[in-house]
């Protein structure tokens, strides 16, 4: 018999299935794991009745179930969220020659061809009403603190999309698009891709449909080396790639659209950072002082308004979106003059938990997004931070936040064909070796529930994620 990790004593003895309890059903289910699956899994009732507690306060790495926490303390902290965001957009200003373009949090500003609204466009042509000539182009991401990577992440995410620089000047989803094509049999590959990073194409087409290609990227190097092959018949391949530095990628940006608007740049790109200093600690006897400096911005030329928040909460939990959640948390850092430090996020995460009754010991967070592997949570704690939502006045939008079982976002393909298809609002949470899913379900009964659920340790580059939705299928039809 496969075995796998409880926290509780269970009898998984053979006793006729009617005679079993919901609780030894679910655990029964769980147990067709891999071997070694360590599962956390708490489900309650409307009246806060655990139904089914399993491993209730052990602590689980919870993966994108992070995303849960930070959109709730954004719901529960920001002011004017359904508002158009005043405080988020970019923002250009000159200063003597230098055009100093300004982020200040906003996770949407766009360079696409495209872009109707929240469009880095719109400051380029500020610039060039004002101007023809300029000196440099600066990306200032002062606003926050220059931490573009939270303690506990894969130094090995950092090219990709998963695991882009996190910066208050964010523009594109601080991505670049990699396209790699076929030529003829013999032929370099064809490589489309903005000359942001310099490409070493080491990628060869050869006959027939198999493609075989990699690419690799040094943390802060600009050097992209693509290799391996690619059949003359075959599709194109594409990948996004991450920008480590995206206020010096948004200044660059800005330098071409100005240039394609007549205006000539004398000098070249340059960033402006704000290095971690211990006052960006809300314990840091010094941090009063340098939350004050943070308020007084010089007025710039032009500034962009993007649309509420609130919209990008919801983007956040459907899709998962790291850099969203990671720009939300440093939001919620720096409400009430914060510094939009990561400890200062956590810390207003921490006294959202406490106001929920969640316990200390049911949590730890080192970033917004789930990609640290540092970060821990309990299912009981979850699941009171759950219920402790539902009551407050954003709980309904919260909830809309949520990917649908069978219908959309990360939950689109689960669920599908099972009574809970279209029944389950929940976040998902996937990381190396684990898998998370915390939010609501409706029952067989039309009762809702609020449930937890993690497994970690799962090996061999498994998946746990049947297993968990055929336990909350038991649970559901059961109740």
């Amino acid at each position: 018999m496969k075995h796998f990790v409880l926290g509780i004593a269970l009898t998984l003895a053979t006793p006729a299935l009617a005679q079993q309890t919901l609780e030894q059903r679910v655990a029964a289910k769980l147990a067709e794991a891999p071997t070694g699956t360590r599962f956390g899994l708490v489900v309650a009732d409307d009246t806060g009745r655990e139904i089914v507690a399993i491993n209730p306060d052990g602590r689980f790495i919870p993966a994108s179930n992070t995303k849960v926490y930070t959109t709730a303390a954004a719901f529960a902290n920001l002011p004017g969220i359904d508002q158009p965001d005043a405080i988020g957009g970019a923002a250009v200003r000159l200063e003597g020659e230098d055009v100093v373009l300004e982020g200040r949090g906003d996770a949407r500003l766009s360079s696409a061809d495209d872009c109707t609204v929240d469009c880095l466009a719109t400051l380029a042509d500020a610039v060039a009403a004002k101007t023809k000539q300029v000196r440099n182009i600066v990306g200032d991401d002062t606003f926050f603190p220059d931490q573009r990577w939270s303690p506990g992440m894969s130094w090995n995410n950092i090219p990709s999309a998963s695991g882009t620089g996190i910066s208050a000047l964010t523009l594109d989803d601080n991505e670049l698009k990699l396209t790699v094509s076929p030529a003829r049999a013999g032929e370099a590959a064809r490589v489309e891709l903005w000359p942001y990073f310099a490409v070493t194409n080491a990628a060869r087409t050869v006959p027939g449909s198999e493609t075989r290609l990699g690419w690799d990227r040094d943390p802060n190097g600009k050097q992209l080396r693509i290799t391996g092959t690619i059949g003359a018949d075959a599709q194109p391949k594409s990948w996004k790639l991450g920008i480590d530095d995206p206020a010096d990628y948004a200044a660059w940006r800005l330098k071409a659209l100005l240039e394609a608007r007549g205006v000539k740049v004398k000098g070249h790109v340059e960033v402006r950072h704000r290095p971690v200093t211990p006052q960006d600690d809300p314990a840091d006897p010094g941090y009063a002082a340098a939350r004050a400096a943070l308020s007084r911005l010089p007025v710039p030329l032009a500034a962009l308004t993007p649309a509420p928040l609130a919209e990008d909460l919801k983007h956040i939990n459907k899709v998962s979106q790291n850099l969203h959640a990671e720009l939300a948390l440093r939001r919620i850092g720096q409400f009430q003059g914060g510094s939009g430090s990561i400890p200062e996020g956590v810390a207003r995460v921490g006294k959202m938990l406490a106001a929920a009754g969640v316990p200390r010991t049911a949590w730890d967070f080192s970033d917004g997004s789930g990609m640290s592997s540092y970060n821990r949570v309990s299912p009981r704690g979850s699941v009171l931070l759950l219920r402790w939502v539902a009551v407050q006045p954003w709980g309904a939008q919260f909830r809309d936040t949520l990917p649908i079982g069978g219908v959309d976002g990360t939950l689109a393909r689960r669920f599908k064909g099972t009574p809970l298809e279209g029944k389950v609002f929940a976040k998902t949470g996937t990381l190396n070796a684990t898998n998370a899913l915390a939010g609501y379900f409706t029952a067989a009964s039309g009762k809702t529930y609020t449930f937890a659920f993690y497994a970690n340790d799962v090996p061999q580059d498994a998946s746990a994620t049947k297993y968990m939705d055929d336990a909350l299928n038991i649970v559901a039809a059961g109740n």
